[in-house]
């Protein structure tokens, strides 16, 4: 080895210059027609999907929502249901008959108890 050593640094000789730097100084990023082109068409693209992308996350809050208000809705239908079919009994339909109209067949005597002055509470139907 001789006593005057160079370092390569990607294939280019190096000489008196500090470790880290580089011998000649940084160029400028130049932007080309092509890639300024390039840069919009991106930007339009990414700005066209926005939209669209929050309209898509709206109605999916939108959809969530419905299908909510369609269990309750599910739920209160069943329970609708239910009290129609028990209205349709003769049996259920005497019991409401006899509690909250109080009315009674041919021959019974209904009997009414008020309290001390005060007037007859109506039944709770």
């Amino acid at each position: 080895m001789s006593t005057r050593s160079t370092a390569v640094v990607r294939g280019r000789p190096r000489t008196g210059m500090r470790a880290g730097t580089h011998a000649h100084a940084r160029a400028r990023v130049r932007i080309t027609a092509r890639a300024a082109v390039l840069l919009v068409v991106v930007m339009l693209l990414a700005i066209a999907l926005v939209y669209p992308a929050r309209l898509y996350v709206r109605q999916r809050g939108q959809i969530g929502e419905l299908e909510k208000q369609t269990q309750i809705l599910t739920v209160a239908n069943q329970n609708l249901a239910g009290q129609v079919q028990r209205l349709n009994d003769p049996a259920y339909q005497e019991k409401l008959a006899r509690e909250c109209l109080g009315m009674v067949k041919p021959g019974e005597t209904a009997f009414v108890v008020v309290q001390r002055g005060g007037d007859p509470e109506p039944a709770a139907c």
